[in-house]
C-alpha cells in the first residue's frame, strides 16, 4: 500500500469534503474563517480546489469544527480490518461491498426493487451464490424458473444463462458471491446508470 499516494489523493480531494462538513454544520464561510483564524476568501478557496490546504490551514479548520485531523481529509485507516461499506448503484438496485479480497471471491449485499419482469439472461464464466435475507427472488437459470425466499440459498454455474430479481409485493435484499469472472461482468462491464459500477445479474 503506498502510504503518500493514498494520503495525496485524500488531500487532493479535500475540497468538497470541507465543503460538506461547513454546510453540514450551518455555517457560512465568514463564520469558519472567524474560528479558524483565516479569511473567508481562503475558505472559499480551499473548498473550490482552487489551494490545496496544508497543516497551517488543516489545523485550524479541524480545531474549529472540533474533529480530528484524520477525520477531517479523511485520511485512510491503515491497518484497519473492518471493511469501510460504500454502497453503490445499479439499474435501480443499490449494492454493498462486504469483501476487499482483489483477486478472490467477492462479497456483496444487494437490495433490489421489485422487477415487473426478467431482464436478459447473461452468461460468464465462474459461479455464483446468493442467500436471501428478506423478500422474494425469481431466480431463472435455463430452463429452470424457481422462487426463493428468506434463507434459502442458491448455487449456478454463471456460464448457464441466468437472471435473478426481486418478485411479489416487497423489495428483496440478498447476499451475493462471485468470483473474480463474475466480479468483472458484474461491475466492470455492466452499463452505468449514474452511480459507481455494481452487481446486476
Amino acid at each position: 500500500m503506498n502510504t503518500n499516494a493514498d494520503l495525496a489523493a485524500a488531500l487532493d480531494g479535500i475540497g468538497p469534503r470541507l465543503q460538506r462538513i461547513r454546510t453540514g454544520r450551518g455555517l457560512t464561510l465568514a463564520e469558519v474563517a472567524e474560528l479558524a483564524g483565516t479569511s473567508a476568501s481562503t475558505i472559499s478557496r480551499l473548498e473550490s480546489g482552487v489551494r490545496r490546504p496544508g497543516l497551517e490551514l488543516l489545523f485550524p479548520l479541524a480545531r474549529a469544527y472540533g474533529m480530528s485531523l484524520d477525520d477531517l481529509i479523511g485520511a485512510p485507516e491503515f491497518g484497519d480490518p473492518r471493511v469501510q461499506l460504500r454502497p453503490r448503484r445499479r439499474n435501480g438496485r443499490i449494492v454493498i461491498p462486504l469483501s476487499r479480497n482483489p483477486g478472490g471471491v467477492k462479497a456483496w449485499k444487494v437490495v433490489m426493487p421489485v422487477e415487473d419482469g426478467p431482464g436478459a439472461l447473461r452468461t460468464h464464466d465462474g459461479s455464483e451464490w446468493i442467500y436471501v435475507l428478506s423478500g422474494r427472488i425469481r431466480l431463472i437459470v435455463g430452463k429452470r424458473d424457481l422462487v426463493l425466499g428468506p434463507g434459502e440459498v442458491a448455487d449456478f454455474d454463471t456460464r448457464t444463462p441466468h437472471w435473478f430479481g426481486a418478485t411479489g409485493a416487497a423489495p428483496a435484499e440478498i447476499l451475493s458471491l462471485f468470483d473474480r469472472n463474475g466480479a468483472r461482468v458484474h461491475i466492470l462491464e455492466a452499463g452505468d446508470d449514474g452511480d459507481e459500477a455494481t452487481a446486476s445479474s
